[in-house]
């Protein structure tokens, strides 16, 4: 959500906090800005939409300056416009900002009182006001900064120049994340490792609380009660990660692509497919004296997780309890001594999965993080760090990150079950043998991208659509209605089969498509009740299936997509991806921004 970017450097900066902008463009934004001192004066130049608008404005304006500031801004007050859009000026003093200000209305009429005049409808311009409010009393401007700060509620991250001191910027960090590049002679300040990678491998990441003054030639970071804090300097992952679309037209359809692979590696990371075995974990809990596990996400994230819970229960026969994190952090849950807690992000960012987090870690559980991002908040505050190896995920929507969580958790749930005993040898190789197929079975799926395409073609004509699933395929079928609503904006429903006659049979008519997930197994004969129900009243069927399902069905469908036969452990590792597939296809064809829906964001570093 939003990004950060600052450099002070020895060549002119605007070019390149452009360019590190772009490659924080999957966090999602809708306005644009770049600041710089010019001449001893704070110049800037913003723009409504996307990066090449702000680009079209810098070609016809352009910013001199060897110190600048810029931002990507996904708007939380007020509308998403130019006036906006960051970076926010006050007498000498340029603030970009991620996260939100709790107590801005109260600080706004604080400054109103004293003076001062808004010009924007942002949480953020209250910190450029105070600031400014320090400075006009005599504070210098990194006393200016710290004093400002300590006035600040809620979750942000700040980057802060002062037009009287080309050789400052202050970044500070409570909530979403920042990192600090070092260079030779000049240094950077952006939302992640990614942002930096044209420029720097080396990077310090700075903890919540933290606020740093950066300089060109040196780096010191403070907690919010001024006292110098040591923080370690890095070799970052996400330098060697050259983010481009390849040869496909989007991020998502690449990302799609690339499954087969990352499934690959992220199952290699967890088991021994030689041996058959899954691999010991340095875990800080024993799954054998288990009582219970808890796991929080959100949204995707969540979904795998409940697929999760169908794997823990199923094969290692331990409860699990799951919440989505926003519920999970206020419902004051009780938590036993004897459980275990596992958080599934993405980012490792998610606010609300990270104060779940330490809601966790407050009453004394030990903590797992599933997360595609190692050096994230999340991995960092637990104790173990699992992590999916799907490297960097642009597109919003998530896709590959999805596949390979599922992937982790049943790994972890096949190490769970040969430790309470609840599988024999024989059996854990028999599922390890299987997990081992996911790839083969992947890219096989993959092909049937033009009979996925046509159905697309029809489906981006309806206005609503239904997905039904039974057992793991329940949350798929919520994961299908996501992913769809998500990038094509159609609306879209997810349902336990067995409930399509406790209230969404009453939606079902012509104009009404219904996609089952149902491959052959052993509730598919329930499964195909449902359909003719659907089928009686007129509604249009979509059926994925496998070469069994398919002949047993004997239901006049809109269309059938059949998969590969496959193993009940990997079938919703290898459902999601048409799934995924019919998502994009549609959105394509609905003419919509699929990397970048409107008013999403990648990663949702506030509430």
């Amino acid at each position: 959500m939003c990004g950060i970017v600052g450099i002070v450097g020895h060549t002119p900066v605007a070019p390149l906090i452009v360019d590190a902008l772009k490659r924080l463009e999957y966090r999602g934004y809708d306005s644009a800005g770049v600041a710089t001192i010019e001449h001893g004066e704070l110049a800037r130049r913003r723009a409504e939409g996307k990066l090449v608008n702000l680009e079209r404005r810098l070609k016809d304006e352009p910013l001199d300056g060897l110190i600048g500031i810029g931002h990507t801004r996904w708007a939380t007050h007020g509308v998403p416009n130019e006036t906006n859009a960051h970076p926010h000026f006050s007498n000498g003093v340029a603030i970009v900002h991620n996260g939100i200000i709790e107590n801005f209305a109260e600080l706004r009429q604080e400054l109103i009182a004293d003076g001062y005049t808004f010009s924007s409808q942002t949480d953020t311009e209250v910190v450029a006001h105070l600031i400014a409010r320090e400075l006009a009393a005599g504070a210098e401007p990194v006393a200016a900064a710290h004093n400002a700060l300590k006035r600040l509620q809620g979750a942000f991250a700040l980057a802060i120049m002062f037009k009287s001191d080309e050789d400052l910027i202050v970044g500070a960090r409570n909530g979403p994340p920042l990192a600090v590049g070092h260079g030779e002679g000049e240094m950077f300040l952006g939302s992640d490792a990614i942002a930096l990678a044209p420029f720097t491998n080396s990077i310090t990441y700075l903890e919540d609380g933290d606020w740093a003054v950066i300089r060109r030639n040196e780096i010191s970071i403070f907690d919010m009660d001024g006292n110098r804090v040591d923080r370690k300097r890095q070799q970052s992952l996400g330098t060697s990660f050259m983010v481009d679309k390849g040869n496909h037209r989007h991020f998502m359809e690449k990302e799609i692509h690339e499954q087969p692979e990352v499934i690959s590696h992220t199952l290699a990371h967890y088991l021994d497919f030689a041996n058959g075995r899954s691999k010991p974990l340095d875990l800080p809990f024993d799954f054998a004296k288990l009582d219970r596990l808890a796991i929080s996400a959100c949204g995707t994230a969540y979904l795998s997780g409940l697929v999760g819970k169908y794997w823990f229960e199923r094969f290692a026969r331990l409860p699990v309890d799951i919440d989505i994190a926003s519920e999970f952090r206020y419902r004051e849950m009780p938590l036993s001594k004897d459980s275990a807690a596992i958080f599934i992000s993405q980012s490792g960012e998610t606010a609300d999965t990270l104060a779940s987090l330490r809601y966790c870690r407050k009453e004394g559980l030990p903590i797992g993080a599933i997360v595609n991002v190692r050096e994230s908040t999340i991995a960092r505050e637990s104790d173990v760090t699992l992590p999916t190896l799907a490297g960097p995920e642009i597109g919003v929507a998530s896709t590959k990150a999805f596949t390979c969580q599922l992937s982790v958790l049943a790994a972890l749930a096949i190490r769970a079950a040969e430790a309470r005993g609840t599988i024999s040898a024989e059996e854990e190789k028999l599922l390890v043998r299987q997990l081992a197929e996911a790839p083969r079975f992947a890219t096989q799926v993959l092909k049937l991208d033009q009979q996925i395409e046509k159905v697309a073609r029809e489906l981006a004509h309806y206005k609503h659509v239904l997905y039904l699933g039974r057992d793991t395929n329940y949350p798929l079928a919520m994961e299908g209605a996501l992913k769809l609503k998500e990038i094509s904006y159609i609306h879209a429903e997810g349902y336990a089969a067995g409930e399509l006659k406790h209230g969404p049979i009453a939606l079902i008519d012509e104009n009404m498509p219904v996609i089952v997930i149902a491959p052959h197994d052993r509730i598919f004969e329930k499964t195909v009740s449902n359909m003719q129900e659907v089928a009686a009243r007129g509604g249009k069927i979509i059926l994925i299936t496998d070469r069994k399902g398919a002949a047993a069905a004997s239901i006049d469908t809109m269309e059938t997509i059949v998969l590969p036969d496959v193993p009940e452990i990997i079938a919703p590792i290898i459902y999601a991806l048409p799934i995924q597939m019919l998502a994009y296809f549609t959105a394509v064809f609905m003419g919509t921004d699929v990397d970048q829906p409107r008013n999403l964001a990648k990663s949702v570093t506030v509430e």
